[in-house]
C-alpha cells in the first residue's frame, strides 16, 4: 500500500529532483528510486563493514596477509 509523504527540499534536492525528472521519471519514481537506492547504500555499507570486522578479527588471515606482503615485498625489491 502506498503511503503519501511530503517533504520540503532544499536548492540541491530540488536540482536531484529536476534532473531525475528530465531523464524521464515521474516525481514519484524519482523519490522512490532514491530512497530505496540509498537504504541499499546503506545495508552495502554496514555489510562491508561487518565482513572487514571479521577479516580483521581473522587471525589466519592476518598472517596470511602478512606473508603475502612480504612475498610482494620481496618480489619488488629483486628489480
Amino acid at each position: 500500500m502506498a503511503h503519501p509523504i511530503s517533504v520540503r527540499l532544499d536548492d540541491e534536492a530540488d536540482r536531484a529532483l529536476r534532473a531525475l525528472e528530465a531523464a524521464g521519471m515521474t516525481r514519484s519514481e524519482a523519490i522512490r528510486s532514491s530512497l530505496i537506492s540509498s537504504a541499499q547504500r546503506l545495508r552495502r555499507s554496514s555489510e562491508l563493514a561487518a565482513e572487514v570486522a571479521a577479516l580483521e578479527a581473522d587471525e589466519q588471515d592476518r598472517d596470511e596477509m602478512l606473508v603475502v606482503a612480504g612475498l610482494m615485498e620481496a618480489l619488488r625489491a629483486a628489480r
